[in-house]
């Protein structure tokens, strides 16, 4: 049974510059990785003994053996130099469900006037399974939306957000990709803001790192993603308390955010970032059954230093 252990409070320190992140030169399934992102050497890691691996949410990093995980695809970094750390299959095409929603989110948030009134519209309310449930007419604040969006990924409000902004859910799904291709990734297509199925909709593991680590950087995603919970105000006055859909979140004190999601197509999917003693990691794991605990042990297997040194 998973304990829950006391909040720690941690000084956040992660570097202002970082290396561009291209492609790594070699591809690799299931092993450590020897390059960064930008595909630049690493020098080779001093061997450690260690115990073996546990996957008991310890309240502070537990060395560990290297990682066995069941994802179809997964992708481990430093936050702060974008150092690949793990890969496997990083570089498939797939659809990548909610955790797109990190890039809608970033787009929002850059483009700033976070108190702007945004009133709802009949075309943002067509969207399931996971809605706020918003009605034609009603006004929220901009804020109000993007949080909700990033702590419990309501599909109408990405829609709401997205048209707000762009005038259209088509005109937003190009900004998508034009911010794509400015970030540097490469094996993307974004035709929606939800990450709801649509052919010719996909992503990679190394190209939603590119997003992931830029939304770590931008100070209002990461305070939104790294809520265990946070209360959504409605028009008519109710007041409602919603719970993070990231149970990494919610069950390890070092994990400070980011991003779930699920469709049949994607299976289960997660963006966890952790931090602990100076370091930052962000693991990316698709299509994984046990996607909560193969994220743990990735996150803790970079936070205890056994992948960096």
């Amino acid at each position: 049974m998973i304990r829950r252990f006391f909040q720690l409070s941690l000084v956040l320190a992660v570097a202002a510059a970082w290396t561009p992140l291209a492609a790594a030169t070699t591809k690799s399934n299931k092993k450590k990785s020897t390059t960064t992102l930008s595909g630049k050497p690493k020098p080779k890691p001093k061997p450690k003994p260690t115990p073996a691996p546990s996957v008991s949410y310890a309240a502070v990093p537990q060395s560990a053996k290297f990682p066995s995980i069941s994802a179809g695809a997964a992708l481990l970094v430093d936050a702060a130099t974008g150092d690949v750390l793990f890969q496997q299959n990083a570089d498939d095409p797939r659809p990548v469900a909610s955790t797109q929603k990190l890039l809608t989110g970033l787009i929002i948030a850059e483009a700033g006037n976070l108190d702007k009134v945004v009133t709802i519209q009949a075309s943002d309310t067509r969207a399931e399974p996971s809605k706020l449930y918003l009605k034609a007419g009603e006004r929220y604040r901009r804020s109000d939306l993007l949080r909700i969006l990033l702590v419990k990924s309501m599909n109408d409000v990405a829609l709401a957000l997205a048209r707000d902004h762009a005038g259209s859910v088509e005109a937003f799904a190009g900004k998508m990709n034009a911010k794509a291709r400015e970030i540097g990734m490469r094996n993307s297509n974004f035709l929606n803001p939800n990450g709801l199925p649509a052919p010719g909709q996909y992503s990679t593991p190394r190209d939603m790192a590119r997003v992931a680590l830029f939304a770590y950087r931008n100070s209002i995603v990461r305070s939104y993603v790294s809520l265990r919970e946070t209360s959504f105000p409605y028009a008519d006055g109710r007041v409602k308390t919603f719970t993070n859909t990231n149970k990494v979140l919610q069950r390890w004190p070092l994990c400070n955010g980011m991003k779930t999601g699920y469709t049949n197509a994607a299976g289960k999917c997660l963006i966890s970032s952790a931090t602990y003693e100076g370091r930052h990691v962000i693991s990316l794991i698709f299509n994984d059954k046990e996607v909560c605990e193969d994220s743990y042990k990735l996150l803790n297997w970079g936070l205890a230093g056994t992948g960096a040194n």
